[in-house]
């Protein structure tokens, strides 16, 4: 496919998604929860295929190209040779800026359809009327809606015990517009997506990816050679015997550099943005839902704070037409003075421009709430869809499946562990008294993802079969203060099969009989 036909049917693709607005309307109902799936499965399939069509054609590193344009120098040019090849290297860059953005949002939209399947595949199941064997989106559609035993007749059912948040599919950048609602943010909400992405950015110690070396040492005929080598990861330890081994035992090394990889949460930054994107959107829609509620509770007048916005946006767009429109200065102070007029009228300032006492109060409380509330609201939405996700799945699931979460790393160490450090108490205590959202704070959930994590290595080996969502439960239960009927209530799920859990743990733990004693020593060996 030629190049400008290839970059004109993305473009246009993309178009097509971007008219295509996403409705959650009654999402439990299974013809409305199959058709939104289909479409963004469809999607995604087709966007993979422009993604490979651009690799094969070079648009990961579309400059190339113009680097090998033209062999003679300005000297041996002439002056028509030299308007001509620059005007060339302009169409060549144009053209490789356009390889390069079209690519962009191409993964962009990708990595966003799979942020979205992965939300849909952990909300619902589908089960056989027939034989009830349980399959999950993917395997329907792959099945063509078939089950194995030959019946077409199938439930769905909702799991609400899984980490899933599908309000937030709205606001992902499925057209691969991720600038274009970055630019749309608010003030407050580019703060709080700056946040977000900060969390998701949050990197591990770093790990020795290459070393690369300066070495001396004397060929077969006896001449004196320096080279640059580069070794992988596995001879961190042991680079001079290596180096030996291939250049003679007379090597001499005069330089040594270590390259690290620092790895993040979430270790793609398209899958990043749009994560950051997606939660900043839905706690923008979270908030003007409640906002008027809390400002009513902390303001002395909450209805002067609503005039005063409406006579700030009344005059912030006007021009007096006997002011010329490139005078801003004029612009300026001629919209300042209405609004002051204005002001003073409703007595919100007096005569010399001073605000009142209580007007100036409450724009402080209303600077205050947006800065210290509204703007952490996706921080501790998503900090708990990650502990939550981390705490209710097994290390082998975060292996192999896409989840809520791509790209998410499938064990955190100390250094990422940090961002969990921070409980968002009073955020989520504002989530639970005006919205349905099952939060709970938890203390040092760093240190229950570290126990998380410790106690699937001993589990490895073991023949028990886990309910996970209810193990991580139990986890919590034995390791902090919180009642058992608060974190059932948060998880959605049975306290009973909690309860199955920590006699499982404490098996495993403490084992009693020297039979499971013998069999723990086996697997710590």
């Amino acid at each position: 496919m030629p190049e400008s036909v290839l970059v004109s049917k993305a473009e246009s693709y993309l178009k097509k998604i971007s008219n295509d607005s996403i409705s959650l309307e009654d999402i439990e109902d299974f013809e409305n929860f199959k058709n939104l799936y289909y479409k963004l499965d469809d999607r995604l399939k087709y966007l993979m295929k422009l993604k490979e069509d651009m690799d094969i054609q070079g648009y990961t590193s579309p400059f190339a190209s113009i680097n090998n344009y033209g062999t003679k120098t300005i000297a041996e040019m002439t002056a028509d040779e030299i308007r001509e090849n620059s005007r060339h290297n302009k169409i060549f860059r144009t053209n490789a800026n356009a390889k390069k953005n079209i690519l962009d949002r191409v993964k962009s939209a990708i990595d966003s359809h799979k942020i979205a399947l992965g939300n849909l595949e952990q909300f619902g199941y589908i089960k056989c009327n027939s034989c009830y064997k349980k399959y999950s989106m993917e395997e329907y559609k792959q099945n063509n809606g078939q089950c194995t035993c030959k019946s077409t007749g199938f439930t769905f059912k909702v799991n609400k015990e899984l980490t899933h948040r599908l309000e937030i599919i709205p606001y992902l950048p499925l057209s691969g517009n991720y600038m274009v609602l970055r630019s749309e943010l608010s003030q407050y909400a580019r703060d709080s997506f700056k946040q977000v992405l900060n969390i998701l950015k949050q990197e591990r110690k770093g790990v020795v990816k290459t070393i690369t070396l300066v070495i001396k040492f004397r060929d077969d005929n006896n001449r004196l050679i320096r080279k640059n080598v580069t070794l992988e990861s596995e001879y961190v330890d042991n680079y001079e015997e290596e180096v030996r081994r291939r250049y003679g035992r007379n090597v001499r090394i005069e330089a040594l550099k270590l390259h690290r990889t620092k790895p993040a949460i979430i270790d793609d930054k398209h899958a990043r943005t749009a994560l950051a994107l997606a939660y900043v959107g839905y706690s923008q829609e979270i908030i003007s839902e409640i906002k008027d509620d809390i400002l009513k509770r902390r303001l002395a007048d909450f209805k002067r704070i609503n005039r005063y916005d409406e006579i700030i946006e009344e005059f912030e767009n006007q021009t007096p037409e006997f002011i010329d429109k490139y005078d801003h200065n004029a612009i300026d102070a001629w919209r300042k003075a209405q609004i002051t007029e204005k002001f003073m009228k409703l007595n919100y300032v007096d005569k010399f421009g001073n605000m009142a006492r209580s007007l100036k109060r409450d724009l402080k409380v209303r600077e205050s709430i947006y800065k210290n509330t509204f703007k952490n609201i996706a921080s501790a939405l998503i900090l708990w869809d990650m502990f939550r996700y981390y705490m209710t799945t097994s290390n082998n699931a975060r292996k192999i499946n896409i989840g809520p979460l791509p790209y998410i790393r499938v064990e955190l160490d100390r250094e990422q562990r940090k961002v969990f450090q921070i409980t968002y108490a009073k955020i989520i205590e504002i989530l639970n008294e005006f919205t349905d959202i099952k939060i709970i704070p938890i203390s040092e959930m760093d240190l229950l993802l570290y126990e998380k994590f410790k106690f699937e290595k001993q589990m490895h080996n073991s023949n028990i079969k886990f309910n996970h969502v209810a193990l991580g439960a139990a986890l919590i239960n034995l390791n902090s203060d919180l009642e058992l009927e608060t974190i059932s209530n948060a998880f959605n799920i049975n306290e009973s099969k909690i309860k199955k859990e920590i006699k499982n743990i404490n098996q495993i733990k403490n084992p009693k009989s020297d039979k499971s004693k013998k069999f723990l020593d086996l697997i710590k060996k």
